[in-house]
Formats: structure tokens, C-alpha cells, sequence
């Protein structure tokens, strides 16, 4: 489904990644692991075209954009490939939870609003939200902030998810309710693709059908759970899996 050849990005003179190389099946969940600092968002933000790539090309299915020349009508339509779940939710603070959820439905994809609104409901039912549907974000604790974001994203229908550190915003008892919603989200789409950026490495570990430890700029790592997580080979994995010895990650 993705194709990542020669990837580059650099922020002034700071450069996060050169050579970024990788394919990604379709119904792949790829949990990509890693110190903070090391490029793993911005890879994900280039992806979905946030960040314009300084080099390389990117494939999704049959799109395929070529860095940096991307046109304006490129970027709209290499977008709509993906949808992407942030650390900060982002939702607009003057919208209750079916607004935000349908917003992007109404101004994007051109729904009619009843429409628009009737799948959003669908959506935030699916995440366990339908009482909470007139709340405003306000209202809301962080756990169900994300769980507004992961329902929006759900009603785009786009078939590649990406996951940005989704509960590092979130307060250690309301992690538990986003990784589990997650968790149903991931068993309920077989057919999404989900790149997850995570430091909840048991949590990556359950779910992903392959881990990459990114560091420096460049993929160290990669392999099943299993291999990375419980068996790594390189130093630097070892070294910061140490770190996080007290997490879950089951051999």
C-alpha cells in the first residue's frame, strides 16, 4: 500500500532523516518506536503532507508525490489518503463533539450536513462517546477529547490511519480508555493500514504486526514484536528498551 524511497527532512540546519526507505503492506500495523527528538512524527506528518518532504517520493496505493514539487491539487488529493490522529486532539473549542466530528465531512468531502452528522454519530457511538455527542470539548476529559479525534478520523473513511503518540497529552488514568479504544478500532477495520507512534510499548507490542525502532534519523531496527521488542540485535534498541523495563512487554 506505501511506498517510501530516499525520504529527507530537515528543519534550518538540523537534519531529521535522509535516506528513508520502506514498504508497508495493506491491514499492516506498524508501530514505530523510538527516543523523543528522532523523527518518528515528523516522518508520519510527511506522510500525510503536513511537513513538505525535502526529497524522496512517497506511494499510497496509486497516488505517488514526488518531493519537494508537490501541487496544490496534489496535496489535497495525497491527503485524503490518510487520516491522522494528533497528541493535542485538536478540536475546534466552539464545536460540541458531533460538529467536530462531522466538520471535516462538511467542508471537505462536500456531505450533506444531516448526512454529515448522522455518520458522525455512528462514529462516536463506535467509540463509546453517543451521551457525550452535544458536549463541547470543554465538557470533556482528555480521554474523551482523543476519542472525538479517533471518531473523526474513523468518519473520513480513508484507509491508511496515522496514530501520532495518541495518549502522551493524556493523564496516566485516562490512558487505559484511548489504548482500548484503539484496540477495537484496529480489530473492527482488519482492512486498515495504521502507522502508530507510541511509548506504550506493551500496548505496541499487542497490536503491531511489525515494530521499527527509529533513532537518528534512520530505521536501526525492525522486525516482529517479538524480534525487536523481546529479542532485539542492535545496541542502541537494547539500550532504550532498558528504559522502559517496567513496561509491559511480555516474552
Amino acid at each position: 500500500m506505501i511506498t517510501i524511497e530516499h525520504l529527507a527532512k530537515k528543519f534550518d540546519d538540523h537534519q531529521i532523516f535522509s535516506d528513508i526507505n520502506l514498504e508497508i503492506q495493506t491491514g499492516e500495523i506498524i508501530g514505530i518506536i523510538g527516543p523523543s527528538g528522532s523523527g518518528k512524527s515528523t516522518l508520519l506528518r510527511c506522510l500525510n503532507l503536513l511537513e513538505t518532504p525535502d526529497a524522496g517520493t512517497i506511494t499510497i496505493d496509486d497516488q505517488q508525490i514526488v518531493a519537494p514539487h508537490i501541487t496544490k491539487a496534489q496535496r489535497l488529493k495525497f491527503r485524503q489518503a490518510s487520516t491522522m490522529v494528533f497528541q493535542q486532539f485538536n478540536l475546534f473549542r466552539q464545536k460540541n463533539a458531533w460538529e467536530n466530528v462531522a466538520e471535516g465531512l462538511i467542508t471537505v468531502k462536500k456531505i450533506p450536513k444531516d448526512e454529515a452528522k448522522a455518520r458522525a454519530l455512528q462514529e462516536l457511538d463506535r467509540v463509546g462517546l453517543a451521551p457525550y455527542a452535544n458536549f463541547y470539548p470543554e465538557q470533556l476529559s482528555g480521554g474523551q477529547k482523543q476519542r472525538v479525534a479517533i471518531a473523526r478520523s474513523l468518519a473520513t473513511d480513508a484507509k491508511l490511519l496515522l496514530l501520532d503518540e495518541p495518549t502522551s497529552a493524556l493523564d496516566l488514568e485516562l490512558v487505559g480508555e484511548v489504548l482500548q479504544t484503539l484496540k477495537q478500532v484496529v480489530l473492527d477495520h482488519p482492512n486498515f493500514t495504521v502507522i502508530l507512534v507510541s511509548h506504550e510499548l506493551g500496548f505496541v507490542q499487542e497490536v503491531a504486526s511489525r515494530v521499527l525502532f527509529f533513532d537518528d534519523g534512520r530505521i536501526q531496527e525492525a522486525g516482529t514484536p517479538d524480534e525487536v521488542l523481546v529479542h532485539p540485535q542492535h545496541e542502541r534498541t537494547k539500550q532504550f528498551l532498558a528504559r522502559f523495563a517496567t513496561q509491559t512487554v511480555h516474552n
